[in-house]
């Protein structure tokens, strides 16, 4: 697997990843997150994902030459409180649903701690859907991720998650 910067000529791949998870949790009768519509058929959704690939944060986890998972790191989201001291907030992270199980997304987040210190930063936040069983804070926290604060927006519950890098580190 190699992790490589994303531009804007990953942005179909990127759109196709999310519409694979939509997919996945709509199967599993879980549309709480994203709903069931595929994000590719969303305006402000690929508007989004664009955004994202211009700002210098997306990365590209490929899996035997395919783009398999994406990762956008950048600034904290307005709807968290903001953090007392310089972060590296993780604004987005999806997989291809076909390489599941794979370990994409945790080679996405294990990039995290490297690039926050490459910049001398010792706090990595993301948030993440906080609703139906739970099971995506229990990703993260099985990713070294800590709770810290909940939130809701338009009735979407959300959960903050926070990993600190061991002192000497950043």
């Amino acid at each position: 697997m190699i992790i490589r910067n994303g531009d804007l000529n990953d942005v179909p791949a990127v759109l196709r990843m999310f519409d694979s998870a939509v997919e996945w949790l709509t199967a599993q009768g879980r549309t709480g997150q994203w709903g069931s519509e595929p994000f590719s058929a969303s305006p402000a959704r690929v508007e989004k994902v664009a955004s994202w690939a211009s700002s210098g944060g997306m990365r590209i986890a490929e899996l035997d030459g395919e783009p398999a998972g994406c990762m956008v790191v950048g600034v904290p989201v307005d709807y968290v409180t903001p953090a007392s001291e310089p972060e590296l907030y993780i604004q987005g992270l999806v997989i291809d649903q076909r390489f599941h199980g794979r370990g994409v997304g945790s080679a996405l987040l294990e990039r995290a701690p490297a690039e926050a210190a490459e910049q001398g930063i010792s706090l990595i936040r993301v948030d993440c859907y906080a609703g139906d069983d739970g099971r995506l804070v229990k990703y993260y926290e099985s990713q070294g991720f800590t709770r810290t604060e909940t939130f809701t927006v338009k009735e979407w519950p959300g959960q903050v998650l926070e990993m600190r890098l061991p002192a000497g580190t950043a």
